[in-house]
């Protein structure tokens, strides 16, 4: 097969002289594990201490993996990766609220993307997170089968109705909504819920996407069984297929509390689940749709073998690869170079409170190996190549 993930010209087109220097110096920065502990930690002490550090974040790591911080900052982003054939995915990454006013402004938030991209062919999909939208101890204890006291059970209510009003709105306005994936021990309620959301709403196509995260040995077992029901009942069913971002989380808890880790076994392990889950999904095509988050190279390859292997048009709109900004930008703008359907998650929010997604952004890439280094590879090939032209 053609290889179209080495050409840097594409993948930065985008980018002045400057940005790519800074993109650099960062990538720098994360592939140095002991620099980002240390990083982090002056960070959260900083924000905690009200430091004036703001300005600092937001012109490096915050403008790097982040588009702004209110929806229409995001826009100039927006438009400007539109023009070469890249889409966006308006991501509100606040986290770790406990409050309802919080979840209720979560709410408006995330209708409000839906809003944007009813409005923009730029953006085909919204998105949120479960415990955007409720406590992260409320989903723990109904996975638990647990009883829930009235109030609590008011509170989950109250969360339902939060989920059903964006799926429905999504729904009304024809808007693809993706909801994450987070932590294994409260994933079981989540999984419940969008489940009921898709019996409602995917009745003529997918509109609601759940998540699976496949560094979970168990995920495909999960699919297979939501198949029979889907097929049972008659819905169609969306996933975003992506590895997992919680590695080092799920497998301390496991061993702290003694059960077997969720986490398959191996890298290797979890890149086959990865592959043989997307093939699953993508010989049951008239009923399902896919939207293949990942920054690994072989699996878009894969995807892409799969779909010309099946005649399906570059442009099938059940199919669509996805990349967080401000990584692997070789991936996303060579595929979409070729035709295919891209989107870009572009996360946004105040600088404070996106600050634990931008550390597991950091986290993530200084854990996963060869992800820094090939994104610094990159960057040194474009450098060289501008500076020899």
């Amino acid at each position: 097969m053609e290889t179209i993930f080495n050409n840097t010209q594409v993948a930065f087109a985008l980018k002045t002289d400057t940005e790519l220097d800074r993109a650099y110096f960062l990538f720098k920065m994360i592939d140095n594990e002991p620099l980002v502990r240390i990083g982090t930690a002056v960070t959260n002490f900083a924000l905690k201490a009200h430091l004036p550090v703001e300005g600092l974040i937001r012109a490096t790591v915050f403008d790097h993996f982040c588009g702004g911080t209110t929806e229409e900052d995001c826009l100039s982003v927006v438009d400007k990766m539109f023009t070469k054939g890249v889409s966006s995915v308006l991501d509100y990454s606040v986290e770790g609220k406990e409050e309802e006013e919080q979840f209720d402004a979560a709410l408006e938030m995330t209708l409000k993307t839906v809003e944007f991209a009813k409005e923009r062919k730029a953006i085909p999909f919204a998105v949120f997170k479960p415990t955007g939208l409720g406590r992260f101890y409320l989903y723990e204890k109904i996975g638990a089968k647990q009883p829930l006291t009235l109030d609590e059970q008011n509170e989950w209510n109250r969360v339902v109705a939060r989920f059903d009003l964006i799926c429905k709105t999504a729904y009304e306005k024809e808007v693809a909504l993706l909801i994450d994936g987070e932590e294994s021990w409260m994933q079981d309620a989540a999984d419940d819920l969008v489940t009921e959301m898709m019996r409602k709403y995917n009745k003529e196509k997918a509109i609601v996407f759940n998540t699976l995260q496949l560094y979970r040995w168990d995920r495909l077992d999960y699919l297979k069984k939501l198949h029979n029901q889907a097929k049972e009942e008659g819905f169609f069913i969306g996933m975003k297929l992506v590895r997992g971002a919680y590695m080092e989380k799920e497998n301390k808890r496991a061993e702290e509390k003694g059960y077997p880790t969720p986490i398959c076994e191996s890298k290797e392990a979890t890149d086959s689940n990865y592959d043989v889950t997307m093939e699953y999904m993508m010989d049951n095509l008239d009923t399902m749709s896919i939207f293949a988050g990942t920054h690994n190279e072989l699996s878009s390859y894969k995807v892409i073998a799969l779909m010309q292997s099946k005649g399906i048009a570059k442009n099938d709109t059940r199919i669509w690869f996805g990349q967080l900004y401000g990584m692997s930008d070789n991936i996303s703008y060579n595929l979409a170079e070729h035709g295919y359907n891209v989107a870009k998650y572009l996360p946004f929010g105040p600088v404070r409170d996106v600050m634990p997604y931008l550390i597991r952004r950091a986290e993530e890439n200084t854990s996963v190996a060869g992800q820094t280094s090939r994104e610094l590879n990159l960057l040194k090939t474009e450098r060289s190549r501008r500076k020899n032209q």
